[in-house]
């Protein structure tokens, strides 16, 4: 996994989570990569948290004792000084109609549990980018491209590569995880984000299209499929 590549404060989370071992797992990963972490293990704790120091982002979980997490993110958002505040849910209840209600109250995101950490960090920083809580601006190596954020501009070995946005960002996770497999779907979450409804094999469209971008005549194929698993930025074929 990728550190957060920005020279500016490192951002804050909030993680409501009233379960301590995933509370200490999350503050443990998030450390690692470069958040500063406050916790709250109930609603009522988690507003007082917020309102003595606002962070950057907020990672909710819907079943909480004394206070709903779906009323936390109800009053961030009725509140003006939180309104913009980034919220991702984090729950158990994976039902469609559960989503919806959760994006309906207000969250960013919403991810069930169990979550893939690398997922959840990807959605995170796309969260803080839009939002401003990270700057987007730093560069990306693997191999023989090279990724400028800040430019939106990719070369490979000094030759301009030019993408479509979804290639983008798909080449930009990619990099952030390099030689990690990710299935199409942690792919559609990662990139494509859990509101946008499309189907599995747009992936493979996308990717086809990404190779056909990045891999000139005579040059490594640096995508790899993996069978029944899904794909990886590899440099070294099997």
């Amino acid at each position: 996994m990728a550190e957060l590549m920005s020279n500016q404060t490192k951002p804050l989370v909030l993680v409501v989570e009233d379960e301590a071992a995933l509370a200490t797992m999350l503050r443990y990963n998030l450390e690692k990569q470069g958040f500063r972490v406050d916790e709250a293990g109930d609603g009522q704790e988690a507003l007082t948290r917020i309102s003595e120091a606002k962070p950057d982002l907020v990672l909710l979980d819907w079943m909480l004792p004394v206070m709903s997490g779906i009323e936390v993110c109800r009053q961030i958002r009725r509140r003006p000084i939180t309104r913009d505040l980034p919220v991702i849910m984090v729950t158990a209840r994976t039902e469609d109609g559960d989503a919806v209600r959760g994006l309906n109250t207000g969250a960013d995101d919403y991810i069930t549990k169990p979550f893939n950490m690398d997922a959840l960090l990807a959605r995170m920083r796309a969260l803080l980018r839009r939002s401003g809580g990270v700057s987007a601006k730093g560069m990306l190596e693997f191999h023989d491209i090279v990724m400028d954020l800040s430019a939106h501009r990719v070369q490979r070995n000094s030759r301009p590569i030019h993408l479509g946005p979804t290639e983008f960002r798909l080449l930009e996770f990619l990099m952030q995880h390099p030689r990690r497999v990710f299935s199409r779907e942690e792919l559609l979450d990662a990139v494509w984000g859990p509101d946008i409804h499309v189907e599995p094999r747009t992936v493979d469209v996308h990717i086809r299209r990404l190779r056909k971008s990045i891999n000139g005549p005579d040059e490594l194929d640096l995508v790899r499929t993996v069978r029944a698993a899904g794909y990886a930025l590899d440099s070294e074929t099997i």
